[in-house]
């Protein structure tokens, strides 16, 4: 039972120490992705904090700098929350261990005194020719065998667990050790932020002092994004009323060939019936009578949501079905880049606005890709950019403040596919957008986390 009993504390070591280090080690993959995108915020903060005039790109950038901060520290203080727990589950088998390898040594010792204490009295000959008879005899050498291999077994287990023993030893004190970095670390985060807050806050009293400048520029960015945004609409209600053209085009036309095909019928049964008739009055029999039939009314035009004009062909179909099933793991616009403006409403100051997508800070001349496979609609510049607008059935993304763009109406592009480029100096926010028909949806909610 005791040995039943250490078998099993030292599987829990290893099952326990196995989840620690998956937990460990996606912890620290999301520590290095977060200060990664500090990293890209600083950057930008770096090419745009020389000019005088505070702009809402510098404020949005560096309030998500702090919040992404605020995150690393988080992280930082799960890991130590799991350390302290591995730690402490260490410490506890550490000493089970001991007391269990303490119970094995005394009887193993005890083990070895009796054998040598019978040495003399119970030789192996003397025990062996003792035997009553051959079975008996063959019975006691494989005792003697089975015991001796015991001993041997028994030594070599106690001292392969003082190796296990001494490496989890070793375990404790790296992680001991690594709990102080990871304080160290946290420390010099706390003082990072510390530091950031008071750059917040003077960029703060800043804009308060550049109020009257800052919401002339907020209104003026505020306008040309409406202006943006009434063209993206625009083109997607003219791709919608293009579907429902030839949605109804072809819906005339199978009715038009279902009433050839009824008056191809009707006339072959007036022919029918006449025969009939003739027939009848030349045997003087009771002539038959056509059969009223009522006329059908003329059909209205079928009432449909906007989106479903978008998947009336089972291509569409598919396509927007694949692209709803894959809500919430759809890749990035970007390969790198933070959310520094999300979506729906705003408040800046005394200003309200809305956010149709979301605004991501990316790198200077950043490729910008293609989410899913698709069918580009539109290619337009407005106000010194460009912006693509691709089709996936009944939903369309939106890819503003291109600098450059590489595809073209018609062509179809696949997943991840490169579509344009972001400007090479400054700090390029791409704007993405995501519609449903023409109902924006919230961006954040459909691309990887």
């Amino acid at each position: 039972m005791k040995l039943y009993r250490l078998f099993l504390l030292l599987f829990l070591v290893a099952f326990t120490g196995q989840t620690f280090a998956q937990s460990s080690s996606e912890l620290k993959k999301k520590k290095q992705a977060i200060q990664k995108e500090i990293d890209l915020l600083q950057r930008s903060l770096n090419t745009t904090v020389k000019g005088k005039k505070l702009t809402l790109s510098q404020i949005n950038a560096l309030n998500t700098k702090i919040s992404l901060m605020q995150s690393k520290i988080d992280v930082i203080n799960s890991e130590m929350k799991n350390l302290d727990s591995q730690i402490h589950e260490n410490t506890t088998i550490v000493h089970s261990l001991k007391d269990q390898l303490a119970q094995l040594k005394l009887q193993y010792a005890a083990m070895i005194r009796f054998a040598q204490k019978n040495k003399n009295a119970y030789s192996k000959m003397m025990f062996i020719f003792a035997s009553k008879d051959f079975h008996q005899a063959y019975k006691r050498i494989k005792y003697l065998q089975e015991f001796s291999r015991y001993r041997k077994k028994q030594a070599d287990f106690i001292q392969g667990k003082e190796k296990n023993l001494n490496y989890k030893i070793v375990i404790l004190d790296k992680s001991l050790k690594e709990k102080s970095s990871l304080l160290q670390e946290q420390e010099s985060e706390q003082n990072k932020l510390g530091k950031n807050k008071e750059e917040q806050a003077a960029a703060l009293n800043k804009l308060a002092k550049q109020e009257k400048q800052y919401k002339q520029d907020l209104d003026s960015r505020m306008k040309q994004r409406a202006q943006i945004d009434r063209s993206i609409q625009a083109a997607i209600r003219r791709e919608i009323e293009i579907a429902k053209r030839k949605a109804l085009e072809k819906a005339r036309l199978e009715a038009a060939r279902a009433r050839a095909a009824a008056l191809a019928k009707a006339k072959a049964e007036a022919a029918a019936l006449a025969r009939a008739q003739a027939k009848a009055r030349a045997e003087n029999k009771p002539v038959p009578v056509a059969p009223k039939v009522k006329e059908p009314e003329p059909e209205e035009e079928p009432v449909k949501a906007s989106s479903n004009y978008l998947t009336a062909t089972p291509e569409a179909a598919k396509l927007s079905s694949a692209f709803q099933n894959n809500r919430g793991s759809l890749p990035w616009p970007v390969a790198s880049g933070s959310i520094t403006e999300g979506f729906g409403r705003h408040k800046q100051g005394q200003a309200n606005y809305d956010n149709s997508g979301v605004t991501i800070t990316t790198a200077p001349g950043a490729t910008v890709r293609a989410v899913f496979e698709g069918k580009v609609t539109t290619v337009r510049t407005a106000l010194g950019s460009y912006f693509v607008l691709i089709k996936h059935g009944e939903y369309f993304t939106v890819y503003q403040n291109l600098h450059s763009v590489s595809v073209s109406p018609g062509e179809t592009v696949s997943t991840k596919q490169a579509i344009g480029t972001m400007p090479s100096g400054g700090s390029p926010e791409l704007q993405f957008q995501i519609y449903k028909g023409s109902v924006p949806q919230n961006p954040g909610g459909w691309i990887s986390r």
